[in-house]
C-alpha cells in the first residue's frame, strides 16, 4: 500500500450534492468513493460507538474529530483488505471528511490530497429543500427537521468551511452545484480526469 492514499476531496455545504456526485464517480473504473456519512450510518446504533455518533448527528453536530478519523481509517482499511479499494491503482474520492481543520491535520499523514472539488451554492433555501427531499427519499428523519438543518448549516460555516484554508488554494476548484447532475458531473470530470491520467501513468510506469 502507498504511504498516503491519492485523494480528491468532495467539498461543500450540506445538500450541495457531494453524495450524489460521489456515488456516480464511484462507478467509474479507477475511482473509489468513500462517504463518511455512509460509514457512520452503517454502524450499529446500539453499539457504544454508534450511540456516540447518534448523540451528535441527531442534533446536527459533528462527531468528535479523533473518533471520526479512527472510524474512517478502520473502514477504508477494511475496503483494502477485501480488495474493493485498490490504493495503488484507484483515486480515492472522499465525501464528508475532513470536516474540521483538526480532522484535516490528523489525516495529513493518511491522504495525499491532489484536488478539492468545491460544490458551491449560494442559495441556502435551495440547499434546505434538497435536504428535505433527501430526508423523504432516504427516510433520514434528522434532515427533515428545520432546526437540525439550520444547525448543520451553521456548523458547516463555522467549522467545515475553514478546512479549505488548510490546503493550497491552487488545489481548490469551484463547481456550480445548482445545475443538473450530469452538468455538474461533466464539470467535475474536466478537473479530475487529467489527475486520473497522471495517476494511471505513474501506476503503470
Amino acid at each position: 500500500m502507498p504511504e498516503r492514499f491519492k485523494t480528491v476531496l468532495l467539498f461543500g455545504a450540506p445538500g450541495a450534492g457531494k453524495g450524489t456526485q460521489g456515488k456516480i464517480l464511484g462507478t467509474i473504473p479507477g475511482y473509489f468513493h468513500c462517504s463518511c456519512g455512509d460509514v457512520f450510518r452503517n454502524i450499529d446504533i446500539h453499539s457504544e460507538i454508534g450511540h456516540v455518533i447518534y448523540e451528535h448527528s441527531s442534533k446536527g453536530d459533528l462527531v468528535p474529530d479523533d473518533v471520526t478519523v479512527k472510524i474512517w481509517q478502520e473502514s477504508i482499511h477494511a475496503r483494502t483488505v477485501t480488495n474493493e479499494f485498490k490504493p495503488h491503482a484507484d483515486l480515492l474520492f472522499l465525501d464528508g471528511i475532513p470536516r474540521t481543520t483538526d480532522q484535516a491535520d490528523l489525516m495529513d499523514e493518511l491522504v495525499d490530497v491532489l484536488s478539492i472539488i468545491y460544490l458551491v451554492c449560494h442559495d441556502e433555501n435551495a440547499m434546505f429543500e434538497r435536504l428535505r427531499r433527501r430526508a423523504l427519499k432516504e427516510n433520514r428523519h434528522d434532515d427533515a427537521d428545520e432546526k437540525v438543518i439550520r444547525n448543520r448549516w451553521a456548523v458547516y460555516e463555522e467549522e467545515t468551511r475553514p478546512v479549505l484554508d488548510h490546503y493550497p488554494q491552487e488545489l481548490v476548484h469551484e463547481v456550480d452545484a445548482v445545475g443538473a447532475p450530469a452538468e455538474v458531473l461533466r464539470s467535475i470530470l474536466e478537473i479530475v480526469a487529467p489527475i486520473q491520467t497522471a495517476h494511471f501513468a505513474a501506476f503503470n510506469g
